[in-house]
């Protein structure tokens, strides 16, 4: 249901709306740093998971900063046990203390996504039952979270108003009756 120029599109866009919320005209603690000092960043999980987000933080790391390095442990949709090492980061400093908070709550967020759509999924293995997704969504992270859920797998529903017809009470009411 989602193109690939539409994710494209999409986590280009929520990236570079979340660093302009973020950061603004600049990190004024991470200026503190000196310019010249590089870091390692290591991230784990602390409960088992399914991972779904890495295109975003990628993204991020892209747009903010080139010369940060991510290096994935895991891959997006994998069964992840708590503790287990997800990415490791190298980079300048600054770039890396400006950036984690948006690619953690990218990926905490859709991991989250994920993860309870793969719990749901599995509690429907071996019935005809499809799990299926809404558009009841975070604004401005529609597609995100449709990706996550697909990684869990789920199925996507519609994308909005405008791909699939899904008539409710509210229409029936409204036009009087079917």
């Amino acid at each position: 249901m989602i193109s690939e120029e539409q994710l494209q599109e999409a986590i280009a866009e929520n990236v570079r709306w979340a660093l302009a919320e973020d950061i603004g005209s600049g990190d004024l603690t991470a200026q503190l740093i000196p310019a010249h000092i590089q870091a390692e960043a290591r991230i784990i999980t602390r409960d088992p998971m399914v991972l779904a987000g890495r295109p975003w933080v990628d993204a991020t790391c892209r747009q903010h900063d080139p010369a940060i390095a991510v290096e994935w442990h895991a891959a997006e949709g994998a069964d992840i046990s708590a503790g287990a090492t997800l990415f490791e980061m190298h980079g300048p400093a600054r770039s890396l203390l400006t950036v984690e908070r948006t690619l953690l709550n990218f990926v905490q967020t859709l991991s989250a996504t994920a993860t309870a759509t793969r719990r749901l999924v599995r509690l429907l293995e071996g019935t005809s039952t499809r799990l299926l997704d809404t558009r009841k969504t975070l604004p401005g992270l529609r597609i995100a979270q449709k990706y996550a859920v697909a990684v869990g797998g789920g199925q996507n529903h519609r994308l909005g108003l405008y791909d699939a017809f899904l008539i409710k009470e509210n229409h029936i009411m409204a036009a009087g009756s079917i």
